[in-house]
């Protein structure tokens, strides 16, 4: 595809595979983005938008959003923070998915069982900024300069593989199940950051043209988000009670409440958080709620 075909189309980065390129394209489809990705080809013309899907490496798509032409892009937290590129991009909102922690992990076997004990040593790690501010930090609390600071080894993949390999006294890689690192025979000795995948756009922005879609992009995605995340949940119950039952679901920002025929009666619906459904649900009947109803969402505005 050549680049006379991108002129005048928003750009948008997606993860051309890993962790986060399925939730992408689910993603993407809860958005009302429609698009052909013909085979062999990172680059994909929307059909009901002027935008162009960019298929790209997590990894390079900070740089491609905070230094390019790209406007829009999806990727880690913690990749902006490894390009050390967060004063060119800025994050629209998380996502909810991709969620792993970036850990300090060593020989469960072993005699390193705090960071302490691996400051001085050898690191292996695919995120090289990260752990090397991290043991900076280490080192200097505990004195080491020069020679004796620790020595940090990049490694583009198989980073759990080093310490049963010689290469390393411990590593730095995210984790997300765990699975990995106990079979590698690792253990976690300490979390350096919690991340996810998120939504994020240049700070300066690049094309005017673009705001409204931008906009209007975001927009729906957070209410993709927003759908996966609640439910609406549905009741009925003496006004009187109804404080504490807004105390129990207070809603994204407060509930919709409508009189019933019913003298002193009124029918509440509130977004709650899924995983706090039962609970909420629970705590209604306790105050005397009837009739709740939970009803998932496909899709919102929010």
């Amino acid at each position: 595809m050549n680049a006379d075909a991108l002129n005048g189309r928003l750009l948008f980065a997606i993860p051309k595979k890993g962790r986060l390129h399925e939730k992408c394209m689910e993603l993407l489809a809860g958005a009302d983005i429609q698009f052909r990705r013909h085979n062999r080809l990172d680059v994909a013309l929307a059909m009901n938008h002027p935008l162009a899907l960019v298929f790209l490496p997590a990894s390079d798509i900070p740089s491609f959003v905070g230094n390019g032409n790209v406007d829009l892009g999806i990727t880690g937290h913690d990749v902006i923070l490894e390009a050390a590129i967060e004063d060119r991009v800025a994050e629209v909102q998380r996502l909810g998915f991709g969620r792993c922690k970036l850990q300090v992990q060593a020989p469960e076997a072993g005699p390193i069982k705090s960071v302490n004990d691996l400051a001085g040593k050898r690191v292996v790690t695919s995120f090289e900024v990260l752990a090397g501010a991290y043991f900076d930090k280490i080192d200097a609390s505990m004195g080491l300069v020069g020679e004796s600071k620790t020595r940090i080894q990049y490694v583009g993949g198989s980073v759990e593989a080093a310490c049963s390999l010689g290469l390393a006294d411990g590593i730095v890689d995210l984790v997300e199940s765990g699975d990995t690192m106990r079979a590698a025979g690792l253990h976690a000795i300490e979390t350096i950051l919690e991340t996810e995948a998120v939504l994020i756009r240049s700070s300066t922005p690049k094309h005017a043209e673009h705001t409204a879609l931008i906009s209007l992009i975001s927009s729906r995605i957070a209410g993709v988000v927003a759908a996966g995340k609640y439910v609406v949940c549905e009741y009925n119950i003496n006004r009187d009670r109804l404080p504490e039952a807004r105390q129990i679901a207070p809603g994204r920002k407060a509930p919709t409440v409508s009189p019933l025929e019913e003298p002193n009666w009124v029918a509440v619906k509130s977004m709650v958080i899924k995983k706090e459904v039962a609970r909420v649900m629970d705590e209604l009947v306790r105050i005397g709620a009837e009739d709740i109803l939970i009803f998932n969402l496909d899709n919102c505005r929010v």
